[in-house]
Order: C-alpha cells, then sequence, then structure tokens
C-alpha cells in the first residue's frame, strides 16, 4: 500500500466489478489520493452514471450483469477505461484492447495490491485523455475561427510563408490563393506598405511573441487589424503562425467621429468647472449638479445624505437677511474638505431663486489651484529677493533646493551645475528628501544618455507622471515617481520629485518654469557681474603692465638719449648704470667684461646702492653655481632670477644678494653682430620683478649698448693715426672668391666697394691670369654669387663687379672699426689684409675672421702711423654717399678717368641702372667733394698766379 498522496490529478474515478480485491482497491485510491472515487458493480450502473462526471474508468473482468468487455462494448463516451484483472490472460488482453481498452492490468496476487503501479497507470491514462480532448478541442476552434466569415485568417509556417487562408482572406484580393501559396506573408500584392508587414511577422518569428497591428489593405485602403498566434511544435520549437485579420474601417470611421465627438465634450466639460447646488431655506438640497464630485469628490447621492449645505460648506456662510435684501451675494470665500480630505477654498455666489422647492441656488467656483498659485508667487517673490542678493550660483542653488517645497508642493528637488571643462553635470545642491527617496545624486556625462544630461543637451523642460516610464531613467530603484527636469540655460538644470505620480499639473509645470527661468536669469546676472569683475581684474592687471612698461621705455629713452650724447665707451657704461638706478627705478646696476686672466666677469661700471656687492664675490664663467652675471658670461644668453631666496644654501653667492635685500636679478649680454661686449645685470628689492616684457626690452637694450660701443669703436677708428695691420692666410675651399679662383684658374684681388642693399652686397674685382669671359661663367655658375658685371675687360685682365646675397667680410670688420685692406686669392690660397685701429680690441677682429673661414694662419702683425692721409680720406668719405662712392669706384675701375676713356658715362650709367645725366652728377659732385677735401679742408696752398 503507498503511504502518502501519489502523482493521481483531482479527478472523478469509477471503480466497477464484483471482486473483493476491487473494494480494497477502491478504498486505497480514496485514502492515498486527492481523486473522488465512485463504487459500481454492473454494466447497467456505469453506463447510466454521468460521462462528464467521470476522469477515467477502472473495471474488473467480472461484473454482476456481464464481464469488463461487456462495459466497454455499451459505454460510447471518450472516457478513458483500463480493465484490470486477476485472472487474466492474452486473449482478454486483446479482446479488452480491440473494445475500446486504454491499459490493461493483470494482477498476479491481489491480496498485495501494487497500488502505486495501478495510481500511476491511471494518472497517465487521465493525462492523454485530457490531452487528447485538448487537441481536439483546439482543432475545433481552430476550424470554426478559421471559417469565421467576419474574420479573415491566413496560416503561415515558420519562415512566414503563406500556407492557407479562409474565404474572407480571399475575398479581399483577386488572384487565386493557390498562385500565391508558398510566397512570403509580406509579399503578398494587396498590402498597401509591405515593411511593416515584415517587421510585424519577423518579429513574432523571432520573439514567438503575439502581437497587433493596424495596417491598410487594396486600393480602397480597407483598414484591417491583424494579431497573430505562433503555433508550437513539440519541443516548443514554432511550428507556424495563425494571422487573423478583423476589417476594423468602419469601426475606426466611428471611433475618429467618437474621438471628436468626445474632444468637443471634453473641452464643454473643461470648461464647465462650477458646480451648482440648489437648497430651500433650511439648506436642504432640492437639486445637485452631476459634475458635483470634480470638487467635492462626493457623488451626487452621497451629497444628498448630507442633512444640510452647512455640513458641506460650514456654518455661517452668509447673512441671510443681507441675501434678502441684495437678492445675490457675489464671491464668498470658504474652505471646505473633500471626500478623501483634501482641503479646497472655494469662491460662492449665493441668489436667491424660486426653482420648484429650491430657493436658494448656490455656484460653487474651486479656486484652491489660483490661491495656490497666489501663495507660490508670493513665494516666488521673496525667493527672487533673494535672488538678487545671491553673489554665488551655488548659493542660487541652495535658494531653489530651499524654496521648492514652497514654491511647487513638492518636497525632492535638486540643481545640477554644468562643468565645461569636464563635459559633466555635477549635483550642487540636494533636498533631504531627493536624498532620501533617491540616494546620493551622481555627476553625469553631457551626453543625453540620462534624464538631466538630455534635459540640458537639448534644452528641453521635461516633466513625467512617473519618471519610471522613460527609457533614460538612470537608477531604476529610485521612489520618486513624479518628476521634472528644467535646464537652466547653460548653466545646469533644474530637478523637482515627488514620491507620488502624477504630481505636475498644469499649473505646478508654470510655476516650475518660472522658478527656473528667474534662477536662469539670476545665474546669467552672477556671471556678468564676474566677468565684469575679471574684466576689471584684467583692466587693472594691463595698466599695471602698461605703468611698467611706460617705466621701462621712460629708462630706454632716457639711456638712449644718453647713448647718443655719450663720446667714450667708458660714459656709455656709466650712463647706462646710473638711468637704471635713478629714481629708485632698480636698486643696483653694473656692467662687467670678460677677462682672459683670471676668466671671470670683471666689473667695469656701476651705480645704485652696491654696498660692497661687487668686492664680496667673484664671477667666475663657466661654473654652474656661478652669480647671473658669470651664467650670462658664460652662455651669453639672458639669465633671470625671480626670487633669490630659492636654493640659498645652495648657492652661495644668495646670500650675499639677499643680505643686500637683493630679491630679484636680470643679467642680459651686451653683444652685437656675434661681438661681445660685456655683461649688463640689474638688481631689484622685490620678487619677480623683472616681467616677460622687461626681460624683452632689457635683452634689446644689451644689444642697443653693444651697438653704441661699436659705433664709438668705429667712430675712433676713423679718427685714430695709429693702425695695426695684420695679414691672414686663409686655406678655405668654400670662401666664395677662393671657388671663383679654384675654378677659373685665375687671380683675385678685392678692391673695395662693398655696399650693402636690399639685393646683397656689391663688390670690385681685378681680374688676372684668366680670360674675362671664363671668369665670369665661373661666377655665374655659383648659387653664392646673384650676378656678375664685368666693369673694364682687357682680354685677360679686367674688373668684375659681382653681387653676393649674404653679407661680405669687408663689411662685418667695417661694423666693429677694421678695414679690409686687401683680398687676394689664387687657386691655392687667400691672402687678407686688414687695418686694426688702436681703439679696436685686435683679438675681436681675429675672432671674426676665424669664424668666418676655416683654416686661418696669422702671417704677419705691424704698426702703422697715417695721421695725414688718414684724416684727409676720413673727411672725404663724410662728405660723399655710399651711392656717390659706389657711383666714383665703377667709374674708375671700368676706365673713365683714363685717357682716352676704356668706358663712356652712358655705358657705366647702363650698368649702374641709372641715367647718363644723373651718372654726370654724381661724378661731378664727388669731384667737388675730393677737391674740397684736399684744398679747403687740408689747408694746401694755392698755387702762385
Amino acid at each position: 500500500m503507498a503511504s502518502s498522496t501519489t502523482t493521481l490529478p483531482t479527478t472523478d474515478v469509477v471503480v466497477v466489478g464484483t471482486a473483493e480485491w476491487m473494494d480494497d482497491l477502491a478504498e486505497t485510491l480514496t485514502a492515498v489520493t486527492d481523486a473522488s472515487v465512485r463504487r459500481l458493480r454492473t454494466v447497467e450502473a456505469t453506463v447510466e452514471h454521468p460521462a462528464s462526471a467521470v476522469d477515467c474508468v477502472l473495471t474488473g473482468y467480472e461484473l454482476a450483469d456481464g464481464t469488463g468487455i461487456d462495459l466497454l462494448q455499451a459505454v460510447t463516451t471518450t472516457t478513458p477505461i483500463l480493465l484490470c484483472t486477476a485472472s487474466g490472460n492474452e486473449r482478454i488482453a486483446s479482446d479488452a484492447m480491440a473494445a475500446g481498452a486504454v491499459d490493461y492490468i493483470a494482477l498476479s496476487d491481489p491480496s498485495s495490491l501494487p497500488s502505486e503501479e495501478i495510481i500511476d497507470r491511471l494518472s497517465g491514462a487521465v493525462r492523454d485523455a485530457w490531452r487528447t480532448e485538448t487537441r481536439r478541442e483546439r482543432s475545433r476552434q481552430f476550424e470554426a475561427v478559421f471559417q469565421n466569415s467576419q474574420t479573415a485568417t491566413w496560416v503561415l509556417d515558420s519562415t512566414g510563408q503563406l500556407q492557407r487562408a479562409n474565404r474572407t482572406a480571399l475575398a479581399m484580393i483577386d488572384p487565386d490563393v493557390s498562385s500565391l501559396t508558398g510566397e512570403q506573408f509580406w509579399d503578398l500584392p494587396w498590402w498597401t506598405e509591405r515593411s511593416p508587414i515584415e517587421r510585424f511577422i519577423r518579429s513574432v518569428i523571432d520573439d514567438q511573441a503575439t502581437d497587433r497591428l493596424v495596417t491598410t489593405v487594396g486600393g480602397d485602403e480597407q483598414i484591417i487589424e491583424l494579431s497573430a498566434l505562433p503555433v508550437q511544435a513539440p519541443g516548443d520549437e514554432l511550428a507556424g503562425i495563425v494571422i487573423e485579420g478583423d476589417d476594423i474601417t468602419e469601426r475606426v470611421s466611428l471611433y475618429r467621429e467618437l474621438r471628436s465627438s468626445e474632444e468637443l465634450h471634453r473641452v464643454t466639460l473643461n470648461n464647465m468647472t462650477d458646480t451648482v447646488l440648489v437648497t430651500d431655506d433650511d439648506g436642504s438640497f432640492t437639486y445637485i449638479c452631476p459634475n458635483v464630485h470634480f470638487i467635492f469628490g462626493y457623488t451626487a447621492s452621497e451629497i444628498r445624505e448630507f442633512s444640510t449645505i452647512d455640513e458641506l460648506l460650514g456654518d455661517d456662510l452668509f447673512d441671510p437677511d443681507e441675501l434678502s435684501d441684495a437678492g445675490v451675494l457675489k464671491n464668498i470665500e470658504c474652505t471646505t474638505t473633500d471626500k478623501t480630505g483634501q482641503e479646497h477654498t472655494l469662491l460662492v455666489n449665493v441668489r436667491s431663486v424660486s426653482i420648484q422647492d429650491g430657493t436658494r441656488l448656490y455656484s460653487c467656483r474651486d479656486i484652491t489651484k489660483r490661491k495656490q498659485r497666489e501663495e507660490a508667487l508670493a513665494t516666488l517673490q521673496e525667493t527672487t529677493r533673494d535672488f538678487l542678493y545671491a553673489e554665488t550660483p551655488q548659493e542660487i542653488a541652495n535658494h531653489i533646493v530651499d524654496d521648492v517645497s514652497s514654491v511647487l508642493d513638492v518636497t525632492a528637488s535638486a540643481v545640477y551645475q554644468f562643468d565645461p571643462d569636464r563635459n559633466v553635470l555635477e549635483p550642487v545642491a540636494q533636498s533631504s528628501p531627493m536624498e532620501r527617496l533617491h540616494g546620493p545624486l551622481p555627476a553625469v556625462p553631457a551626453d543625453a544618455a540620462t534624464l538631466p544630461s538630455y534635459s540640458f543637451v537639448e534644452d528641453d523642460a521635461l516633466f513625467f507622471a512617473d519618471v519610471h516610464d522613460s527609457p533614460r531613467l538612470e537608477n531604476q530603484a529610485t521612489d520618486v515617481r513624479s518628476g521634472a527636469y528644467i535646464p537652466l540655460g547653460d548653466h545646469g538644470v533644474f530637478v523637482a520629485g515627488s514620491s507620488a505620480v502624477g504630481q505636475f499639473d498644469a499649473v505646478t509645470r508654470e510655476l516650475a518654469d518660472l522658478l527656473a527661468a528667474t534662477a536662469e536669469a539670476a545665474l546669467d546676472r552672477i556671471r556678468r557681474e564676474r566677468r565684469l569683475r575679471e574684466q576689471e581684474r584684467e583692466l587693472q592687471h594691463r595698466n599695471t603692465e602698461l605703468t611698467a612698461l611706460n617705466q621701462i621705455n621712460e629708462i630706454i629713452r632716457d639711456i638712449d638719449q644718453a647713448l647718443v650724447q655719450a663720446e667714450t665707451r667708458e660714459e656709455i657704461e656709466h650712463a647706462v648704470c646710473r638711468r637704471l638706478t635713478a629714481e629708485d627705478r632698480f636698486a643696483f646696476a653694473w656692467i662687467g667684461v670678460e677677462d682672459a686672466a683670471t676668466d671671470s666677469i670683471a666689473p667695469r661700471a656701476w651705480a645704485g646702492t652696491e654696498q660692497g656687492y661687487l668686492d664680496s664675490l667673484s664671477f667666475p664663467i663657466g661654473v654652474s653655481d656661478t652669480e647671473p652675471a658669470g651664467r650670462t658670461g658664460t652662455t651669453q644668453t639672458v639669465t633671470r632670477i625671480t626670487n633669490v631666496a630659492n636654493r640659498f644654501r645652495q648657492e652661495s653667492w644668495r646670500k650675499e644678494a639677499l643680505s643686500r635685500n637683493f630679491l630679484s636679478i636680470l643679467s642680459v649680454p651686451i653683444a652685437y653682430d656675434d661681438f661681445t661686449y660685456g655683461v649688463l645685470s640689474v638688481y631689484a628689492e622685490t620678487q619677480n620683478a623683472f616681467d616677460e616684457t622687461a626681460q624683452a626690452v632689457l635683452a634689446e637694450l644689451g644689444e642697443t649698448i653693444a651697438s653704441a660701443v661699436s659705433a664709438i669703436e668705429r667712430k675712433n677708428a676713423l679718427l685714430t693715426t695709429s693702425i695695426t695691420r695684420v695679414r691672414f692666410i686663409v686655406d678655405d675651399p668654400l670662401f666664395v672668391l677662393s671657388r671663383i679662383a679654384r675654378t677659373a684658374d685665375c687671380t683675385l684681388t678685392y678692391h673695395g666697394g662693398v655696399r650693402q642693399t636690399t639685393d646683397g652686397s656689391y663688390l670690385f674685382v681685378a681680374v688676372e691670369g684668366a680670360p674675362m669671359d671664363a671668369v665670369e661663367r665661373a661666377a655665374r655658375e655659383l648659387v653664392a654669387v646673384d650676378d656678375v658685371q664685368p666693369i673694364s675687360t682687357d682680354n685677360t685682365e679686367g674688373v668684375l663687379r659681382i653681387r653676393l646675397p649674404e653679407q661680405f667680410l669687408a663689411l662685418e670688420l667695417a661694423d666693429h672699426g677694421a678695414v679690409l685692406r686687401r683680398a687676394s686669392v689664387d687657386s691655392k690660397t687667400t691672402t687678407l689684409v686688414i687695418d686694426i685701429p688702436e681703439t679696436v680690441d685686435s683679438r675681436h677682429i681675429t675672432h671674426l675672421v676665424t669664424d668666418a673661414f676655416e683654416n686661418v694662419e696669422l702671417r704677419s702683425k705691424r704698426t702703422i702711423d697715417q695721421s695725414a692721409a688718414q684724416n684727409v680720406y676720413s673727411r672725404f668719405l663724410d662728405r660723399v654717399t655710399d651711392r656717390q662712392f659706389e657711383v666714383l669706384q665703377t667709374a674708375y675701375y671700368s676706365g673713365f678717368f683714363e685717357s682716352p676713356r676704356e668706358q663712356t658715362g652712358e655705358e657705366i650709367a647702363k650698368t649702374l641702372d641709372i641715367s647718363p645725366p644723373a651718372f654726370y652728377q654724381h661724378i661731378r659732385t664727388v669731384q667737388r667733394k675730393l677737391f674740397t677735401t684736399v684744398f679747403d679742408d687740408h689747408g694746401l696752398a694755392s698755387l702762385p698766379s
């Protein structure tokens, strides 16, 4: 026997038979299963038993009026029958199965009844019967649906191809359905648009989910509604799809008319917001308007249960005598409570009437929203005043969050501020209810992916009855339901919410927009004021810079005047130091030059509060931690120290400077055209005294000083009577004259005439030892030569005027007071003869030559006194211009002054690219100036008459 309830479902079982063991079996089924068991003994009783009340019959072989085979043959229902016998054989089993038994159970020993096996086989028979009946019922239902004349039905396979269509579906089209069988459903010719049909069918195939689609069919655009039912095969695979289509053209038309009518009624009802009540003199209701529930929440029948109108509107609403005298009392304001306990403010008009049994007519208008709006506007006005005094965006955000509950009647609020540097919206203020409902707000990227971000990026105010309906809701666990997201211009986003659904009605939305607009205006004001302050600070900064620049320009102008008036290098150096320290401009300034003996910078001139600084320090060159003057002497670049106190323990010179209150230092090289004349160092008693502008100006001052020193040396060179003539032998294959001489195998001699123009440098070169045309051709082939013109020619001798794109050595020497007296070049070597005045440091000239050429050797050096000739030559050069001197040289080397003349004036003028009258004018002018120098300035005696 089974000891517990088995798997036999709740069923009605009939046990038929006369054997005693069947009584035991019936009792066992009753005890251990949930089945309802009925015991019968005859075929007749079993046949008469209602078939609808039986789920299964278990019969023995022996019955009181026949056998189990007789019972099987007598029963005509589909109820499953199992034959169970203790004395069966194969014949009985065969006869039972042939008579319709669903199972045959042979018991070898009925005394030890195998109830579990019987129960399991009963359960299986019941379930099989149910499945069979279900399939049969579904088949009947499908055929009934398929043959429904009101619904078009199509049967598709699992890929969407048409298999069958009922008569209603065929009536929609002209072609024979047999010609369309096997076609894709969405490719059938009657669809107006095929793409939606294809998406619809494919969604059913992919998801195996029912869906609906409204589409049009045929030329008259008949509107049908399609629904899909996937048919499952064993194993839950899609076997096919049944598509049903209902013609809803008329329904859609009616629906549209209904919508139009509903819209009309809705507008009418929305405008009828007042409720009308009529009472007698005692206040008992005689008429109640049907829309009374809009204000009070009660139905008309519920309000009739009120004893008087006083229970609805309150006692002492008006004075009856006053109503009797006036006939009508208008705009009586009162407060009432609706059915849900919500308080309303009403505006009531009372009029004396005589309508059936009524004598007083009450017209009630709900002004709760208006009152709330008035109160909210009052609060908003106070908030606006707070905005006026706010100075930062954070204060604005705090005011918004603090006042939201009073203005909007919602408690949760927050403000996001846009950070353009990080492109994120950062929460800067959040109310306690918002944190309780939502949790701490995170920063969100401004990518339109979340609700705050989308509102900000699209500049769109968003209102939700329930934020959970939005796919952009980031925190699905939030308890915030009603939500508003309003952009604050390009400042950020204002967020308000509530745990209740549908909190933002039209009035609340308007107030929210107004609050956001007011906050945005306040934020714009703060931004404008901040920009104005920044502009003011920038203007002050620029004024300070301009003042400093004016002071520096004043210093430079003062120094420039001193440089113009100075006659010696010492005057220049002392004047510069004095001007820099005058009127407390800088604390201390000094100029030093390189001392080759000590390899350091030696002071030459200084001014200001020196306080023994120069005596306390040395300024070595080539040492990393030396004083700024030494660094500049080493690198020939500007050295700026903005704060002397930094690293004062590592560099000893800083202690000496700090002890004299020198807090910032600037050292600039005094250099001009690669010539160094020393170092200028300036000291200030404040940190960062030398900004970029001051550094640039003082660096230019160093160049100006060097240029002035160079000019004085050139001037002194013209006045000196003693010169040092040096001769160099140069072996430089890249020298332009060496390249010409080597190519043409000739000798070239520099004859002067160098003039620097915008087109380059012009020089005259005498040619010996080679045909002039060969030398000219060799010169033209060089990239380093821009132009070649023969001035005079005699087969293998003559003079060429050569134009070079770069500055020639003679000009560089002249800039520093020296004169290239002669340059002789042949195919092997170059000989340079240079005159150096005694006022010019010959080492500088030597450096200039060695920098300009490779393989330079000094061959000779001697002193020459040229007092008389030099004075005449100098005076003459002072009188003529560069152009006049060029014309004179060209005429001289062209043989113009020979007799007979080798070239005419017209030919020379063409070479110089001037007119013949201009040439003769230059020649006469130069001759007059030369004679004036010789006869008048030099004082030569006139010849006797």
